[in-house]
C-alpha cells in the first residue's frame, strides 16, 4: 500500500532515522490516507525519548511530555511526535496512572483503540499493519485491537469513539466490540461532560447522524442522553407521523445539513413530546406545547453537556420556534422574522424542512408548497430591504426624545409600536411619517 507522506513528515522521519531512531507516521492519518481522505493531522511515533526528539529539532513544544509527546514545528504547522509507550493501569477509566516508554513499535500499536487506528508507515518499511486494520477498512468495520473488554476498561471514552468512527466512516461495528460496549456503557459516567460533548458533536455532524441509533442500541444514550431513550420509546399515533419520536428525530437529523447547531436542533426539537402527550377520544396523539417545554429541556441538556453559551442560545431558539405556523403572506413573514430574529429565521426554515422530510405523506404536497412559499416571500423581503428590526427603523429613541417624549419604558414601547406599523407596511418606514404618529400634547 503506497501512502503519500507530506514533505514535512518525511523530513521529521528522516531526521529521527538519521540519528539512529525508528520513526513512523501513525494512527488516523494512515487510516484516512488509505481511504483516500485528506488527513487533518499527521502524528508520528518513534523510539526516541522526548528529550532526544527535542535535541534534534529547532522549534518544539512540550505538548504532553510526561506521556512522551513533543510537538515539532515546521513551516508554521505542528506535528506531534510521541515516544513508543506502554500504558500503565487506568485508575480513572480515562488516563493511565503512568506510561512506560518502550523500544517496540508492536507494543505501542497494541495499546491503541481500534485496528483502523493502529497502523504505521514510513518510506523504508511501507505500511505496518499488525492487527488487520487495512482489511477492516476494506470490510467497513470498527474492531478493537485485541480484547474489547480490555480496551474499554482502559479508556471509557473509546465506547463513544467506536460509534463516532462508525458514523464518520459509514462502517458497521464488529460484533464482539458491540457486545463489549453493551457491557461497559455505564463506565461513561466516569468521563467528563466536555469529552462526551466532543464525541457527540462529531457523531452528529458526520455523514450518518442517524448512527445515534447504534448508541441507543448499545446502551450509550441511556447514560449520556437518557432523553433520547425516552424519545425512542414514544410512538406517535397521528396522521402527520409514521415513526416514533426517536426515529423521526434520526430522520430529521439526516435531512438537515451538517451544521452543529442545526443537527443539535433536530436532535432536540421534539425532546419534550413524551412529556406533553395527550390522546383524544379517536386515539390520536397530540403533543401540545412541546416546542415551548422543549426549549427549556434543550437548554438544560446542552448546559449539562457543557456546550458553549452561543450554541445553547441558538439551539434553544430553534427548538422554540420550530413548530410555529406562519401565514404565507408577506406581512406575516415579516412579523415572524422580526419576532424570531432575522439571525435565525432562515435557519428556522431549514429546521422546518428537515422536520417535514421526516413526517408521513399526509398533506405533504400542501406542506411543501407552504414552506416553499415562505422561502420565496422571505427572499423577496430581503431583496426589497424591508425593515424587520428596531435597528432598521427610520427613527431612533433620540429622535423620539427630540420630538418631546420623555426617557423611560414608554420610549421602548413607542419604538416597538412603530416597528409593528412598519412590519405591516414597509412603505411607512420614513422618519417624517413615523414621527407624525406620535401623540401630540394639547
Amino acid at each position: 500500500m503506497l501512502i503519500q507522506l507530506p514533505e514535512d513528515v518525511k523530513a521529521i522521519l528522516h531526521t529521527l532515522q538519521s540519528a539512529g531512531y525508528e520513526a513512523y507516521a501513525v494512527g488516523g492519518c494512515i487510516r484516512d490516507s488509505i481511504l483516500g481522505r485528506e488527513p487533518e493531522d499527521w502524528d508520528i511515533t518513534t523510539s526516541a525519548k522526548p528529550e532526544e526528539t527535542k535535541a534534534l529539532f529547532g522549534k518544539t513544544i512540550d505538548t504532553g511530555i510526561q506521556h512522551g509527546t513533543v510537538t515539532v514545528m515546521r513551516h508554521g504547522r505542528g506535528y506531534e511526535v510521541t515516544t513508543y509507550r506502554v500504558d500503565g493501569e487506568y485508575e480513572d477509566g480515562r488516563h493511565p496512572k503512568e506510561v512506560t516508554f518502550t523500544a517496540s513499535l508492536a507494543e505501542d500499536l497494541r495499546r491503541r483503540d481500534f485496528t483502523v487506528n493502529a497502523m504505521a508507515c514510513n518510506e523504508e518499511d511501507g505500511l505496518v499493519d499488525l492487527f488487520g486494520g487495512q482489511e477492516d477498512l476494506k470490510r467497513g468495520i470498527i474492531r478493537c485491537v485485541g480484547e474489547p473488554d480490555e480496551r474499554f476498561s482502559e479508556d471509557a471514552l473509546r465506547i463513544m469513539r467506536a460509534v463516532r468512527f462508525c458514523a464518520q466512516l459509514g462502517f458497521a461495528m464488529e460484533e464482539r466490540t458491540r457486545q463489549a460496549i453493551r457491557g461497559h456503557a455505564q463506565r461513561l459516567r466516569q468521563v467528563s461532560a466536555e469529552r462526551i460533548q466532543v464525541e457527540l458533536t462529531k457523531l452528529l455532524i458526520s455523514p450518518h447522524p442517524d448512527y445515534l441509533r447504534m448508541a441507543w442500541e448499545t446502551g450509550i444514550t441511556a447514560v449520556v442522553l437518557p432523553e433520547f431513550d425516552r424519545q425512542m420509546a414514544q410512538p406517535q399515533h397521528n396522521p402527520h407521523h409514521f415513526l416514533s419520536v426517536g426515529e423521526h428525530t434520526l430522520c430529521a437529523m439526516q435531512a438537515v445539513r451538517p451544521d452543529k447547531c442545526l443537527r443539535l436542533a433536530m436532535l432536540l426539537h421534539d425532546v419534550a413530546k413524551p412529556l406533553c402527550l395527550t390522546t383524544d377520544e379517536k386515539g390520536i396523539d397530540h403533543f401540545h406545547g412541546h416546542a415551548q417545554l422543549g426549549e427549556r429541556e434543550a437548554a438544560g441538556i446542552l448546559k449539562r453537556l457543557r456546550y458553549d453559551n452561543h450554541t445553547v442560545e441558538l439551539v434553544r431558539r430553534l427548538v422554540k420556534w420550530h413548530d410555529v405556523f406562519i401565514e404565507p403572506e408577506k406581512k406575516a413573514v415579516r412579523r415572524a422574522a422580526s419576532r424570531m430574529g432575522t439571525d435565525i429565521f432562515p435557519l428556522i426554515l431549514e429546521v422546518k424542512a428537515a422536520d417535514l422530510a421526516a413526517q408521513s405523506d399526509y398533506r405533504r404536497e400542501e406542506k411543501e408548497a407552504w414552506l416553499e412559499r415562505l422561502r420565496s416571500l422571505y427572499a423577496q423581503i430581503e431583496e426589497e430591504g424591508d425593515c424587520l428590526t428596531l435597528k432598521e427603523l427610520a427613527v431612533t429613541g433620540r429622535d423620539l426624545m427630540e420630538a418631546g417624549m420623555k426617557p423611560g419604558p414608554g420610549l421602548g414601547q413607542a419604538l416597538q409600536s412603530l416597528l409593528e406599523t412598519v412590519l405591516e407596511d414597509p412603505e411607512k418606514n420614513t422618519k417624517e411619517y413615523l414621527l407624525s404618529l406620535l401623540p401630540r400634547e394639547t
